[in-house]
């Protein structure tokens, strides 16, 4: 093995190395570890949601970038504090306004940005024990929650939302379609929509039979009053 990658893989120094020290296969080693760790990373995101459940594409191809930008963001500061603040000062004028519908997908977007700075900096075997570790708690507790706790137990989580004319009241335009599809359901949100001529309502409900997953929409939208109707699983 050459000198240079036994001696990027040995224990990182108490100070961390500049990036004008870095030498350019050190580099692109950090990169490619990066790389690699966003892979594993992506790969347990996807098995912790099993191929029937709404694994977003556009995630796990964030996290694989976002693993290795993390890394070459801290091969840029180094230990320099003024590097650090004029990245902040930088990356302030971004603004991201997507809404999570899963709090898992924060957890690995903190899982990414741990194990991409992890590898940027050189500290490869804090990444290497962590990985294993997040995989196995992260799959074995979705397929321990996720799993029917008997044969009937096979409802869907679900988020629905409807949006009725202004002055139409939800309990009674929406409550026997619900009903009829739905266990357990629950009022999350209430807002204004189409500069208030009209309300919108979203639901976490189960679904009782994933069959009919198509069938409340459109019974939904024969509805008078029912603008709109939109189904998801959560």
């Amino acid at each position: 093995m050459p000198d240079w990658l036994n001696s990027t893989l040995d224990a990182a120094p108490a100070v961390p190395v500049g990036p004008d020290e870095l030498t350019y296969a050190r580099l692109l080693v950090r990169l490619f570890a990066a790389l690699a760790c966003g892979l594993c990373v992506a790969g347990i995101y996807r098995l912790s949601h099993g191929r029937d459940r709404n694994a977003t594409p556009g995630l796990v191809t964030t996290l694989v970038l976002l693993s290795v930008l993390i890394a070459l963001v801290s091969i840029v500061i180094g230990s320099s504090v003024a590097r650090a603040f004029s990245l902040v000062g930088a990356l302030s004028i971004v603004r991201f306004r997507t809404v999570v519908d899963d709090t898992r997908d924060t957890a690995f977007v903190i899982f990414t940005v741990v194990v991409g700075m992890a590898s940027g900096a050189g500290f490869f075997m804090a990444a290497l024990a962590g990985l294993p570790v997040v995989g196995v708690a992260a799959v074995g507790l979705s397929h321990l929650w996720d799993r029917p706790t008997a044969a009937s137990d096979v409802s869907v989580p679900c988020k629905l939302m409807v949006r009725l004319a202004k002055g139409l009241d939800p309990a009674v335009v929406v409550a026997p379609i619900l009903g009829k599809y739905f266990d357990r359901v629950s009022i999350v949100e209430t807002s204004t929509w189409k500069q208030g001529t009209g309300i919108e309502v979203i639901y976490t409900a189960r679904l009782k039979d994933a069959a009919t997953f198509p069938s409340v929409v459109v019974e939904l939208n024969t509805v008078e009053g029912v603008a709109g109707a939109e189904l998801k699983r959560s």
